[in-house]
C-alpha cells in the first residue's frame, strides 16, 4: 500500500468513535472463540444481504426476457425501448454513492431495510402501469431502492466479518449471489403468466426479506459528525440523469441539440459536485483523493468496463434471441441461465484462488473470458442456430463470474473498513453508469446496422470484446505502487 494510501486511511477513519459493530482490519485469529462468535452471529447479516441483493438482481433482470411483451403491453415505441431497461441503472447510478455514505454515517441496517421496503413496494406498482412512461418511473425507483440495499449491504458484512478470512467468504457468497438473482430473474418472470405477475412475485419476495430484516439485523455505522452532504448528492445525482439521458436518446443522432445539452450539463454539474466535495461539503460523500490510489482506480475502472461491456450486452441479447431466433420468453430464460448459471457457480467458487490469484488479475481474467465469449459467438444469429451461442456463454458465464467476486472484494479493500459501504456505492455507481451506456450502445448498433438487426448484432459483440480487452489492459497497468 502506497504512503499515500495509509495517510488517506488516517485521514478519513474515525478512529475516536469506534463503529458500533466494528469493523476495522485486525488479524485473522479463526481459532480464537470470539472470532467464531462473530462468524455465527454474521450468518444471518449474510443470508438477508444475499437474499435481498437476489432479488434485486431478480427486479433488474426480469425485464431482459418480458420485454416483447412489456413493448406491446405498454405501446412502447423502438425509440422508448432503453428507457424500459434502463430506468433501473439509472436509479442505480444516480443513488449508489449516496446511499452509501449514508448507510456509513447514519446506519447501514436503517439504509438497507428502507431500501428493501421500498424495492417491495415499487416492484409491485411497476406491474401495475399502464404507459411506458409510468413503467420508466417506476423502474428508476426500483433502481433508487435498490441502490441502497447494494450499498448498504456491503457495509453490513464488513461489520459482521472483520477477519480476512471472514470478509473474504462473505464478499464471496455476495457476489455469488449477483449472479444467482441475475440468473433466476429471467427464469423466474419467464415462468409467470405475465410479466405483470411476475413483478407482483417479486415485490412480495422483498417486502418479506424487509420483514425478516427487522427483527434479525443489527446497526452499524461509522459516525463522522456533520450534517448529510445534500448539494452533492443533488448535483451528482442530476449529473448522472443528464448522462443517462444523453446516452440514451443519443441513438436518434449524437448532433441534435437536446443531446448537446444534456451532455454539458453532466460537465458543469460534475464540475460543481467536485467543488462542492473538495471545498463546502464538511462531510463530503467520498473522499475525492481517493482517485489518485491505484486499488480504488481498479475498483471504479473494472465497475465501469462490467457495466459497458457484459450487463449492457446480455441485457439485451435475450431480446435479441426472441426477435430473431423465434425463441419463447421461457426458452430464452433456459438458455441464459447456462450464462448466468456458470457466472454464479464460478463465483461461488473463486473464493478458493484467495492467496493464489489477487483480485484484480481475476479481474484482467474476466474480462478476456468476457471478450472471448463475445467473440465466439460472432455469426450465431445471423445463422439462426443457437447451439453455436453454447461455446460463447459458456466462456462469458465463467469470466462474469469471476467478475462478480473479485468486484465486491475490490471494492472494500479499496477504501477504509469504516467506509466499506462508500466504497461498494461508488464502485457500483461506476458499473451502473457503464450499464446505462452499454445498454444504450449495444440497441442503437443492433438497431441501426444497414447489414439487419443480425449484422448490428455481430458488431454490438465485437465492440463488447473490444471494451473488455481495454479495461483488462487497464487493470493490469495500474499496479499497487511500493
Amino acid at each position: 500500500m502506497s504512503r499515500f494510501n495509509e495517510r488517506t486511511i488516517k485521514r478519513t477513519s474515525p478512529a475516536p468513535v469506534p463503529d458500533s459493530n466494528p469493523a476495522d482490519t485486525r488479524a485473522d485469529t479463526p481459532a480464537a472463540p470470539q472470532a467464531d462468535a462473530r462468524a455465527r452471529s454474521g450468518r444471518p447479516t449474510l443470508a438477508l444481504t444475499s437474499a435481498a441483493t437476489a432479488v434485486a438482481l431478480m427486479t433488474y433482470t426480469a425485464p431482459v426476457v418480458t420485454l416483447p411483451d412489456t413493448v406491446a403491453a405498454l405501446h412502447t415505441p423502438l425509440s422508448a425501448q432503453a428507457w424500459l431497461l434502463n430506468g433501473t441503472p439509472l436509479g442505480l447510478a444516480a443513488l449508489l454513492l449516496v446511499a452509501g455514505s449514508l448507510a456509513d454515517d447514519y446506519g447501514r441496517r436503517r439504509i438497507f431495510v428502507a431500501g428493501t421496503l421500498a424495492l417491495g413496494l415499487t416492484t409491485a406498482l411497476g406491474g401495475l402501469t399502464t404507459s411506458t412512461w409510468a413503467f420508466t418511473l417506476a423502474r428508476v425507483a426500483q433502481g433508487a431502492a435498490s441502490a441502497a440495499i447494494l450499498a448498504s449491504s456491503l457495509g453490513l458484512l464488513v461489520a459482521a466479518f472483520p477477519s480476512p478470512r471472514g470478509r473474504l467468504h462473505a464478499t464471496g457468497v455476495w457476489g455469488a449471489f449477483v449472479s444467482g438473482g441475475i440468473a433466476l430473474g429471467p427464469l423466474v418472470a419467464g415462468a409467470m403468466p405475465s410479466w405483470r405477475v411476475a413483478y407482483a412475485v417479486l415485490g412480495a419476495a422483498a417486502l418479506l426479506v424487509a420483514a425478516v430484516s427487522t427483527r434479525t439485523l443489527t446497526e452499524s455505522r461509522s459516525p463522522r459528525g456533520g450534517r448529510p452532504d445534500i448539494a452533492g448528492a443533488v448535483t451528482f445525482g442530476l449529473a448522472l440523469v443528464s448522462l443517462v439521458a444523453a446516452l440514451t436518446l443519443g441513438r436518434d443522432g449524437w448532433l441534435r441539440a437536446p443531446v448537446a445539452l444534456l451532455l454539458a450539463a453532466t460537465v458543469v454539474l460534475l464540475g460543481a459536485f467536485t467543488l462542492i466535495e473538495r471545498r463546502f461539503a464538511p462531510t463530503p460523500m467520498i473522499d475525492l483523493a481517493l482517485f489518485r490510489t491505484p486499488r480504488f482506480l481498479v475498483s471504479s475502472l473494472s465497475g465501469l468496463v462490467t457495466g459497458l461491456t457484459v450487463i449492457g450486452l446480455f441485457s439485451y441479447l435475450p431480446a435479441l434471441l426472441q426477435q430473431l431466433l423465434r425463441m419463447s420468453a421461457m426458452e430464452t430464460a433456459w438458455l441464459f441461465l447456462l450464462w448466468s448459471g456458470l457466472s454464479f457457480t464460478v463465483a461461488l467458487q473463486a473464493k478458493r484462488l484467495a492467496g493464489r490469484v489477487s483480485p484484480r488479475w481475476q479481474l484482467a481474467a474476466g474480462f478476456l473470458l468476457h471478450a472471448a465469449g463475445a467473440l465466439t459467438m460472432l455469426g450465431a444469429l445471423d445463422a439462426g442456430s443457437w447451439p453455436r451461442l453454447l461455446p460463447g456463454l459458456v466462456l462469458g458465464g465463467a469470466g462474469s463470474g469471476l467478475l462478480n467476486a473479485a468486484l465486491p472484494l475490490q471494492a472494500v479493500e479499496s477504501v477504509p473498513a469504516a467506509r466499506a459501504a462508500m466504497g461498494s456505492g461508488a464502485q457500483q455507481t461506476f458499473r451502473y453508469i457503464g450499464s446505462c451506456a452499454g445498454v444504450a450502445l449495444t440497441i442503437a448498433l443492433a438497431t441501426s446496422s444497414g447489414g439487419g438487426l443480425a449484422h448490428g448484432a455481430d458488431v454490438a459483440m465485437a465492440v463488447s470484446a473490444g471494451v473488455a480487452v481495454l479495461g483488462a489492459a487497464g487493470v493490469v497497468a495500474l499496479r499497487e505502487r511500493a
